[in-house]
């Protein structure tokens, strides 16, 4: 009567180490983006499961816009770095219909190194304070009591601000974005550009 028992507890063993095994799935955000009310391209982001005191990020964009004389290809991705809650890297690899280019921000234990080396757009700076909180992080919570978020492609920052309707601005250099959530989830982005606004849409 005793060898029953122990039988169903060595069955339950290789169940029980594969459950312990198991690793937990990354929560992955898959969004459409939308110019003139089409379908232009796609933007996805994934927070992977921590290791220890460690997050990752990424966001990885791919945008493909034909309209008369306005031609843009953009193909972009995010990583971003967390120990503790603290920024320890972010790197922005941007391919593009005018040329390849990156952004760098590196912690080195006192200050980070910054080179935004992007279209357009080329910035160096060092920065003593923390980074705790970037672009990357909108897609996984609606922001509480953030007054910036990190703009790891500029490699400064958006100031961020919540309008009477509960949207989040994100202002930076006379360029706004809009952050719209439901139920604390990411629903809607909208790109403000001179042409025609980017519509960023979460997909069911």
């Amino acid at each position: 009567m005793r060898k029953l028992p122990v039988l169903l507890s060595l069955c339950a063993l290789p169940l029980a180490s594969l459950a312990q095994s198991a690793k937990p799935a990354a929560e992955v955000r898959r969004y459409a983006i939308e110019v003139a009310g089409l379908r232009v391209g796609t933007m996805t982001a994934t927070r992977q499961p921590p290791t220890g005191p460690e997050e990752v990020y990424t966001l990885v964009s791919d945008v493909k816009v034909n309209f008369l004389f306005y031609h843009l290809k953009i193909y972009y991705q995010v990583m971003n770095r967390f120990r503790n809650g603290q920024l320890l890297l972010s790197t922005v690899e941007a391919h593009t219909n005018q040329g390849d280019f990156q952004s760098r921000t590196e912690w080195k234990g006192d200050h980070y190194t910054i080179l935004a080396d992007q279209y357009k757009h080329h910035y160096e700076a060092t920065e003593k304070q923390p980074i705790r909180y970037a672009v990357t992080n909108l897609f996984f919570a609606e922001p509480a009591n953030q007054t910036r978020a990190f703009a790891e492609y500029f490699g400064d920052y958006f100031a961020l601000s919540r309008a009477k309707d509960g949207t989040i601005r994100a202002v930076r250099d006379g360029r706004e974005d809009e952050y719209q959530y439901a139920n604390g989830q990411l629903v809607t982005i909208i790109k403000k550009n001179p042409l025609k606004n980017f519509i960023i849409r979460l997909l069911p």
